[in-house]
């Protein structure tokens, strides 16, 4: 009786369930979500894992309690006269000159030092494509937060000297009201506190909109 040598292979880890390949007298053994380098040893496929980590933040969310429409909404009246105090607002709310992503007001925190701004837009999109849509950003830092029981992402850049932090709010589907802080003083706040100031000035504006609905 003749034996057949055993067949050369390599090993290539790409998933959960192996699956055997024979081509031209190789062996290959195939686990699909990894990839390997020449020598033959597997490594994580980047790209795959970072979709799955936003994925699941997205997953993170808490469900919209309600649904509480932009529609027609005028960012400068958000925030209402003792909002506005509360926030340190001392000048008048101003349209933004040249919006991005929807319509813009701007809030100045200028009487005195340190000096900062708040921008608040409401968005024409889901809350979540700041995690898995065309919003999201390699860039940027976000993690899954809620604000007035409502599904919210802080957006921020962590490189660097902290200089804004932004809080989106999915007020609705497909709307979402967004609330950056912007420090004007260099480096007078560090990134948590631009973040907390971003997340109350979103929650009085959330306050706004549920007493307009």
């Amino acid at each position: 009786m003749r034996t057949r040598p055993p067949r050369s292979g390599t090993v290539v880890y790409t998933g959960r369930r192996p699956r055997v390949l024979v081509s031209g007298g190789v062996l290959t053994l195939v686990l699909a979500g990894c990839a390997t380098d020449t020598g033959g040893q597997a490594f994580p496929n980047e790209p795959a894992l970072a979709s799955a980590t936003q994925g699941a933040k997205a997953s993170a969310l808490p469900a919209r309690p309600s649904e509480l429409s932009l529609q027609g909404a005028d960012p400068c009246a958000l925030l209402a006269s003792p909002q506005l105090d509360q926030l340190k607002i001392n000048s008048k709310p101003r349209t933004a000159a040249e919006p991005i992503d929807g319509p813009t007001c701007v809030f100045d925190a200028d009487a005195a030092e340190p000096f900062h701004t708040y921008y608040v837009r409401t968005v024409a999109a889901d809350v979540e494509e700041w995690f898995t849509g065309e919003r999201r950003k390699n860039s940027m830092t976000t993690e899954p937060k809620a604000v007035g029981g409502f599904p919210a992402v802080t957006s921020y850049r962590d490189a660097g000297k902290p200089s804004d932090c932004e809080t989106l709010v999915g007020v609705a589907r497909g709307q979402t009201l967004a609330v950056r802080a912007v420090t004007v003083t260099a480096g007078a706040f560090t990134m948590p506190q631009l973040c907390e100031m971003s997340a109350q000035a979103a929650d009085l504006a959330l306050q706004t909109l549920k007493a307009r609905n």
